[in-house]
């Protein structure tokens, strides 16, 4: 493949925050097959970061969401997927608009389910970017 000839496509991805736990999903895609990874995908043209942060809780969790905010912008490049590809990834955090609301799993095809996980007993494997910032000792949750 021709990397200089490749796409960079554009990712917004939540933390999606419970307490002191996150949402994670369990991946069925190409790439980062069977490892845990934060709600989020492609950003549409025209939209903002937290209209697409949004609409991808919305789309793949059933979830509505609030106090949508940048964290990190990362540049990650998977060369050794099975398609290598370029991603500038957005990552935002939010809280459930409505405590009450229990996320579903509307996109069987792309994950086995969502579930609440401690941010102190993260399940594994996670999806390798989200470990690289875990094991750069990133954290999500606002300072108190």
């Amino acid at each position: 493949m021709d990397m200089e000839n490749g796409a960079v496509e554009v990712a917004v991805v939540v933390f999606l925050l419970r307490g002191k736990t996150i949402l994670l999903g369990h991946r069925r895609s190409s790439i980062g097959q069977s490892t845990f990874s934060l709600p989020g995908g492609h950003l549409e043209f025209g939209e903002s970061f937290e209209e697409c942060g949004s609409r991808e809780m919305k789309e793949e969790t059933g979830l509505d969401i609030d106090q949508v905010e940048l964290l990190t912008v990362r540049n990650i490049i998977f060369l050794e997927e099975p398609e290598p590809s370029h991603y500038v990834t957005i990552f935002m955090r939010a809280v459930l608009a409505d405590p009450q609301q229990v996320p579903q799993n509307l996109e069987p095809h792309k994950c086995d389910g969502w579930d609440w996980y401690d941010w102190d007993n993260l399940p594994k494997p996670l999806f390798w970017p989200l470990e690289k910032m875990v094991q750069a000792g990133f954290n999500p949750f606002p300072i108190a």
